[in-house]
């Protein structure tokens, strides 16, 4: 099973920007997909964006289209979340998510992957 380890969460400003990695260990890489949700306290753990397992297709959640970019570099074994112009709406934990050979789409659901990270904090403030 993938493990998964976020990093690069912190406290930004609104307007501003992070970017988050996600370093995957003890699989093939390039054969999962990966995701990144999200979760704030008191709400359901909710889909960000997808990057699929072989030619990189991308879908994201309408809240964060054209704001955020998910990428993916096989030889580090890592996947990111570009955020730019943060909102305090955005202000949540961030988990990474895995899964061989699965499809994405939009709106993905966190029963669709298998293997989840520890999650990283971002705030956000206004």
């Amino acid at each position: 099973q993938v493990q998964l380890v976020e990093s690069g969460g912190g406290l930004v400003q609104a307007g501003g920007s992070l970017r988050l990695s996600c370093a995957a260990s003890g699989v093939t890489f390039s054969d999962y997909s990966m995701a990144w949700f999200r979760q704030a306290p008191g709400k359901e753990r909710e889909f960000v964006a997808a990057i699929s397992w072989s030619v990189k297709r991308t879908y994201y959640a309408n809240s964060v289209k054209d704001r955020f970019t998910i990428s993916r570099d096989n030889a580090n074994n890592t996947v990111y979340l570009q955020m730019m112009k943060l909102e305090p709406d955005d202000t949540a934990v961030y988990y990474c998510a895995a899964d061989k050979w699965v499809g994405v789409r939009a709106n993905m659901i966190p029963s669709d992957f298998l293997s989840w990270g520890q999650g990283t904090q971002v705030t956000v403030s206004s």
